[in-house]
């Protein structure tokens, strides 16, 4: 199973992404992930990518790309593989096909998480996160058991500076710009599945499954 997750800030990616690693025991494959393990390890990429990053700098895709290509061609991905991030724009895409082709790897599905942007914006401004441990919670639609206190450690909460609506409304713009042509690039391919996200957690990871059309 070769997935790739697409989906904008707040649309419960992150929850999705997981029970779909475990459900299809496949791993995980986020740029950020790969950026830091690299970056750790000193390889030449990492060392790359870094050069930028400290420069306040996006890392150009070119190099972006040889990062994923580079784990999509580890051991550990034989069977499969979810990216999730990656890619973020249609010339990524094609860099990514280029290489799958070459490699005879084809893509099983692109899912798509589709959430309205009020409702995006509304979940990310009540968005609480626990200072100790990371767990996330939300004030209306997961609110923790104590107000500003986290259920898992008893850690406290705080709100992002950057969970402001102004700030969200254009970290989501800017997404749903990006991600458009993407979406439509694998639309004429045939291999999106759009996904309500606006539906209960278990119910979008129940079409999530339908879509990807396979229990192995």
């Amino acid at each position: 199973m070769r997935i790739i997750l697409l989906g904008p800030p707040g649309a419960g990616k992150g929850t999705q992404a997981a029970g779909i690693v475990e459900k299809y025991n496949i791993p995980h494959i986020s740029t950020g992930d790969i950026f830091r393990k690299n970056i750790k390890e000193g390889t030449e990429l990492g060392n790359k990518a870094k050069s930028f990053m400290d420069q306040g700098l996006l890392v150009p895709d070119e190099l972006t790309v040889g990062l994923v290509t580079d784990r999509v061609s580890q051991d550990d991905c034989k069977n499969g593989f979810m990216l999730d991030g990656f890619p973020r724009n249609v010339a990524q895409a094609e860099q990514l096909d280029a290489f799958l082709k070459e490699a005879n790897i084809a893509l099983d599905t692109v899912v798509n998480i589709e959430v309205d942007k009020s409702i995006l914006v509304s979940r990310a401004v009540g968005r609480r996160i626990c200072k100790s441990c990371g767990a996330t919670y939300h004030v209306e639609f997961n609110a923790p058991k104590v107000e500003g206190v986290c259920n898992v450690c008893q850690g406290e909460l705080y709100q992002r500076a950057d969970d402001n609506e102004e700030t969200v409304s254009k970290r989501i713009q800017v997404y749903l710009d990006e991600t458009k042509p993407l979406a439509d690039y694998y639309t004429s391919q045939g291999i999106i599945a759009n996904i309500n996200g606006q539906q209960s957690i278990d119910k979008v990871f129940e079409d999530i499954v339908v879509a990807l059309g396979s229990d192995n």
